[in-house]
This record gives structure tokens, sequence and C-alpha cells, in this order.
């Protein structure tokens, strides 16, 4: 099951569980687009592997399964 990580781990934005902008990796590092079309340049700065657009989990298993409320936040981000 996606954490469904609730911000960037490069800018802080606030990504919510219906965020189109939302990105993660094989091992659901989360990012924004905008920063993984920018400083990122398509690459995982903790795996080295691609993005994908993150699935949307529908509003009706939200209540069953919730996304997580933990922030990552990288120390250092290009």
């Amino acid at each position: 099951m996606l954490e469904l990580r609730p911000n960037c781990e490069c800018c802080d934005r606030d990504l919510a569980p219906d965020s189109l902008d939302a990105r993660i990796c094989t091992f659901e590092c989360t990012f924004c687009a905008a920063c993984v079309d920018g400083p990122l340049k398509g690459v995982c700065p903790n795996c080295g592997g691609g993005f994908s657009a993150r699935p949307i989990r529908p509003l009706s298993l939200l209540d069953r399964f919730p996304p997580s409320t933990t922030r990552v936040s990288r120390q250092t981000c290009p």
C-alpha cells in the first residue's frame, strides 16, 4: 500500500492525496513535479531511479486507508 506522503522531499511543498503534481520513485520517495522536472532532472536523489506520477487513491478509501502524515525532507536538494 502506498504511503501517500504529504510533502515534496525537496521543497517541502504540500502534496494532497489527490495531487496531480506528486511524483514517486520505486521506493516511494516523493517529490513535486516542479522539483522533478527542474533541479532533480528526473532522477531521484535518494536512489538514482526515475519517477512516475503518484496514483490517486479513491476518496471512498481514504478513511479506511489514510495517507501518511509523516513529512520527509532531504537535508540538501540540488
